[in-house]
Order: C-alpha cells, then structure tokens, then sequence
C-alpha cells in the first residue's frame, strides 16, 4: 500500500484554494497568498505563532497526517492541511 499525501490550501479557513502534492508548492503559495499586508508572516500552530519556513513546515507535518497550519499576516489567514488518500 503506497502513502499518498495530499496538501489543501484553504483561504480563510474554508475556501478551497488548491491541491498539492508538493509541500514546496503549497508553502509558497500560502506565502504569497498571506503576504498582502505590512506585518510579518506568522505560522499558527500548537498555540505557537512563529516565523514560517519550509523546513519547520517539514517538521511540523513529519509522520502526520490530518493536521491544519494556519498562515496569518495583518487582515488575511490562509491554511495548510495535510491530508492522506484512502484506496
């Protein structure tokens, strides 16, 4: 059985935005989505609000699957979910 895992960027928490197969993708997206304001990008998580990169965005999906990360700058969130495919 092959692990699939799919990323669903979501605008403003229930928008669907798009489907990615590359977190890479997904991240950048999320980036330039959230990145409208004059504050910072933050990454939501666990309570934590900390500065997003790919490398903790890894991290933070590493041997997980349905889990949300929330992007927010001043006006604008954007959401990350990593979701697996079900044969």
């Amino acid at each position: 059985m092959t692990k699939i895992y799919t990323y669903c960027l979501l605008e403003g928490g229930d928008v669907l935005h798009g489907v990615y197969s590359s977190l890479k993708a997904a991240h950048r997206d999320a980036l330039k989505l959230t990145n409208k304001g004059s504050r910072r990008v933050h990454i939501q998580h666990d309570g934590k609000s900390v500065v997003p990169s790919l490398k903790l965005l890894r991290s933070i999906f590493a041997g997980e699957f349905d889990i949300k990360v929330d992007y927010y700058s001043d006006n604008k969130m954007v959401s990350i979910l990593k979701t697996k495919l079900k044969e």
